[in-house]
C-alpha cells in the first residue's frame, strides 16, 4: 500500500523545461516511478538527446516535446504533444525558467518581460489551455526558488517572477481545487546547475551557500526531483497550496 501510493505507474506526467538541470531529473525520477513523460525543451538539442538516450538505456518511457512556451505557436505545439496521452494528464511540473542576472541599474523592460514571459505567464497559459486535459485528482507543481522570498544579489528580476509564480499558484490552488486539481509549489534551495554556474560569482557563492547549510552541502537535482515525484503521487493528495522547501535547511534563521 505505502509503494502504490508513491507510483505513477499508468500516469501521464508533462514537465516544461524538463531536458537539463532539476527539470532533467524530474522527468527521470517520475518516468523511473513508472509514468510515461513529455518533456519539454527550446533549446540544447544535446541535452535533449542525452535525456532521451538515458531514458532508452533504462527502458523508461519518455518522450521529447520542443516548444517555445513563450510564442502561441510554440504552446499550440505541446498542446498537440499530450493531446493522444492515453487517461489525459495527470501531473504537471513547471520547470521552465529563464532570466538575467545583472544589477537593477543595467536591467531593461526587455529583460523584464522576458523573465516574466516564461516564468510566470507560460505557467498562467498552460494550465489554463491543459485543463480540459487534466484527469481527475490531478497535480500541478510549480517549481520556484527561494529567491522568491529572500534577496538573492543580481536576482531582482528573477526573484520577482518566481514571487508572481507562487501567488499565482496559491490563487489557482484555491480556484482549482473544486475540480479535483490541487497545486503545489517547490521551492529548491541553491542546486548546482547551469543555470546557477550563469549567476555572478557562482562557484563562491554556491561554496559559501554549501557551508552554511546544516547538512554541509548542497542539496542535488534529483533530491529536488524526489520532492517533486511526492508532490504528483497520491501521497500528496491532501496537500494543496503549500511551498515544499527543499534546501537542506540552509535557509533556516541561525
Amino acid at each position: 500500500m505505502t509503494t502504490a501510493l508513491f507510483s505513477l505507474q499508468g500516469k501521464n506526467v508533462l514537465v516544461s523545461g524538463g531536458t537539463r538541470g532539476i527539470g532533467r531529473a524530474v522527468s527521470l525520477q517520475c518516468a523511473r516511478a513508472g509514468a510515461m513523460v513529455v518533456s519539454n525543451y527550446v533549446r540544447g538539442q544535446n541535452a535533449a538527446d542525452s535525456l532521451l538516450a538515458q531514458a532508452k538505456h533504462e527502458h523508461l518511457r519518455l518522450t521529447l516535446c520542443r516548444a517555445d512556451l513563450t510564442t502561441e505557436n510554440g504552446l499550440h505545439s505541446l498542446e498537440q504533444c499530450i493531446v493522444g496521452l492515453d487517461g489525459g494528464l495527470h501531473c504537471f511540473v513547471h520547470c521552465a525558467a529563464t532570466g538575467i542576472h545583472k544589477p537593477f541599474e543595467e536591467l531593461t523592460l526587455r529583460h523584464y518581460d522576458w523573465t516574466f514571459a516564461l516564468n510566470v505567464r507560460a505557467f498562467f497559459e498552460l494550465v489554463k489551455r491543459l485543463l480540459p486535459r487534466f484527469s481527475a485528482e490531478a497535480s500541478i507543481v510549480a517549481v520556484s526558488s527561494q529567491g522568491a522570498s529572500r534577496v538573492v544579489p543580481a536576482y531582482s528580476i528573477v526573484g520577482a517572477s518566481k514571487g508572481a509564480l507562487e501567488s499565482l499558484a496559491r490563487h489557482l490552488a484555491v480556484e482549482l481545487a473544486p475540480r479535483g486539481i490541487r497545486i503545489n509549489i517547490l521551492a529548491p534551495g541553491a542546486v548546482a546547475t547551469e543555470a546557477w554556474a550563469a549567476m555572478p560569482d557562482a562557484q563562491a557563492r554556491l561554496t559559501e551557500l554549501a557551508k552554511r547549510s546544516p547538512l554541509g552541502r548542497l542539496v542535488t537535482a534529483d533530491e529536488v526531483a524526489q520532492a517533486a515525484h511526492f508532490l504528483c503521487s497520491d501521497a500528496a493528495r491532501s496537500i494543496i497550496g503549500q511551498t515544499l522547501i527543499v534546501d537542506g535547511g540552509s535557509g533556516l534563521p541561525v
